[in-house]
C-alpha cells in the first residue's frame, strides 16, 4: 500500500488474517507523515507493518535516521523493505539499498528483519551479473549483522524463470525466506503496463499460460493458474526452500485480500 491507501486498508480490513503483513511504499511524492501514517494504521489494525526505505531518496543519514525514529515511535520498524529506489542520481549518500543495510543503523531503532529485492526476470537498467554479486553482499551482511533476510520479489507471470531462479539462490547458499511477487486480480492493462514499466515478461504466449490473452484487454485477471502451478513445482523440490507469496494489490487492498482468501479455501475444500 501507498500512503494514500490507508482507507482502503480499513475498507479491506476484515478480509484479511491478522498478523499479515503490509507493506508500505516509500513514494516521492509523500512526505514522512503519510509514510508514518500509513505503518501506524497498519499496525493499529492488526498486521504487520513493512516499511520501505528507498536508499536514493534519502538526503542524508540523518533524514533515515529521523524516519527510523518516527516508525520506532509506533512500533514500525520490527520489518522494513531496504530498495534502492527511482531515481537515477542519488538524492544522498546512499547509492543502494546495500549503503543502507551496511551504514549500521538500523539495530538501533529495532529492526530485526530486512527485505531484500529479487529479480527472477533481471533488471531493466542493472546487468544479471551486479544484481547477483548484490544480493549475495546483501544477505551477507545481515547475517554478520544479527538480522533476519527475506527476498521479495519483482511480480512475475511465468513459474519457469521463478523456479529457476530458486534454484540458483539456494544454490549460492542463501537460505533466507523468499516471497515470491504476485499480482493480485486487476485489469489486464493495468498488470501489462506495469509489466513493461518492470521489465516484465509478458509476451503473448507468457499471458496465455497465466490466463489471459492479448486479443481482449478489456477484462481482468487472477493469479490463480500462476499460484497453482508454483505451488505444486515447489512442492516436487524440497531444495527450494521457504518460499512464500507476496502480493502486489494492483486492483485495491480489498480485491487482491478478497482473492486470497477465496483461493485458501477453494484448495483446502
Amino acid at each position: 500500500m501507498t500512503g494514500k491507501d490507508v482507507p482502503g486498508l480499513h475498507e479491506a480490513q476484515d478480509a484479511i488474517p491478522q498478523g499479515t503483513r503490509v507493506n508500505v511504499t516509500f513514494l516521492g511524492n509523500e512526505d514522512l507523515e503519510m509514510r508514518v501514517a500509513a505503518a501506524q494504521a497498519v499496525k493499529e489494525a492488526g498486521f504487520v507493518p513493512v516499511p520501505h526505505i528507498s536508499a536514493r531518496r534519502l538526503a542524508s543519514q540523518a533524514q533515515l535516521e529521523e524516519f527510523l525514529d518516527r516508525l520506532q515511535q509506533v512500533g514500525a520498524t520490527e520489518h522494513v523493505f531496504a530498495v534502492g529506489g527511482d531515481p537515477a542520481t542519488p538524492e544522498g549518500p546512499y547509492d543502494s539499498s546495500f549503503d543502507v543495510i551496511r551504514a549500521g543503523v538500523l539495530q538501533k531503532y529495532g529492526v530485526r528483519e530486512v527485505s531484500i529485492a529479487g529479480y527472477p526476470e533481471g533488471h531493466p537498467d542493472i546487468p544479471t551479473d551486479v544484481l547477483w554479486e548484490h544480493l549475495e553482499n546483501k544477505a551477507a551482511s545481515l547475517a554478520e549483522q544479527g538480522l533476519g533476510a527475506v527476498i521479495l520479489t519483482q511480480f512475475a507471470f511465468d513459474t519457469d524463470p521463478v523456479t529457476t531462479w530458486i534454484r540458483d539462490v539456494r544454490e549460492r547458499g542463501i537460505d533466507a525466506t523468499i516471497r515470491i511477487g504476485t499480482p493480485g486480480p486487476a485489469g489486464i492493462k493495468r498488470l501489462l503496463n506495469f509489466a513493461r514499466r518492470f521489465g516484465i515478461g509478458a509476451n503473448a504466449m507468457i499471458v496465455k499460460k497465466y490466463g489471459f490473452s492479448l486479443t481482449n484487454l478489456m477484462g481482468t485477471a487472477g493469479p490463480d493458474r500462476f499460484v497453482t502451478e508454483l505451488a505444486d513445482l515447489l512442492a516436487a523440490d524440497p531444495a527450494s526452500g521457504d518460499v512464500k507469496l507476496h502480493m502486489y494489490a494492483f486492483g485495491g487492498l480489498r480485491a487482491t485480500a478478497e482473492w486470497a482468501r477465496d483461493y485458501r479455501h477453494r484448495v483446502s475444500a
